[in-house]
């Protein structure tokens, strides 16, 4: 894997993360975006030193997602079993299937194999192989939505 290739799979990871803090502590964008490049991107934290980040990359991610919420939430629950809605996935996975479902939308310069196996991969820091698998299934289903 190339550098590059390291600097956007960590600045999906931490968009993953900001957009959990986004949601759970209803930080303004411009002061959480600002937090993690001064205190996250590249940096140790108790003894864990994370990769370095694309930031615009991070940045385009959460501010994306943050704009296109509504669109990008109608798309993953058109994609939901009946029955379930987004409220019922829990949070993290709320985070990577939107996160996912903007590069899709949004990343035209990022094949779609590529997204769908990201976030699979940032799935893999959270959950199991069952989430893995539901991650890569939701997203194969949003992308034969969104792109020709």
């Amino acid at each position: 894997m190339n550098e590059r290739s390291k600097s956007r799979s960590a600045a999906r990871l931490a968009a993953v993360q900001a957009l959990y803090q986004l949601e759970m502590e209803g930080t303004p964008l411009h002061i959480l975006l600002h937090e993690f490049h001064t205190h996250r991107l590249g940096a140790t934290i108790e003894d864990v030193t994370y990769a370095p980040a694309e930031q615009s990359f991070f940045d385009d991610v959460v501010s994306g997602v943050d704009k296109r919420r509504d669109e990008i939430d109608a798309l993953i629950a058109a994609r939901l079993s009946t029955g379930w809605s987004l409220d019922r996935l829990d949070k993290p996975m709320r985070q990577i299937l939107r996160a996912g479902t903007y590069e899709l939308l949004a990343r035209a310069d990022v094949g779609t194999g590529t997204v769908i196996s990201e976030y699979v991969d940032v799935a893999h820091a959270f959950y199991d192989k069952r989430e893995s698998g539901f991650v890569n299934g939701l997203l194969d289903g949003v992308a034969k939505d969104v792109r020709a």
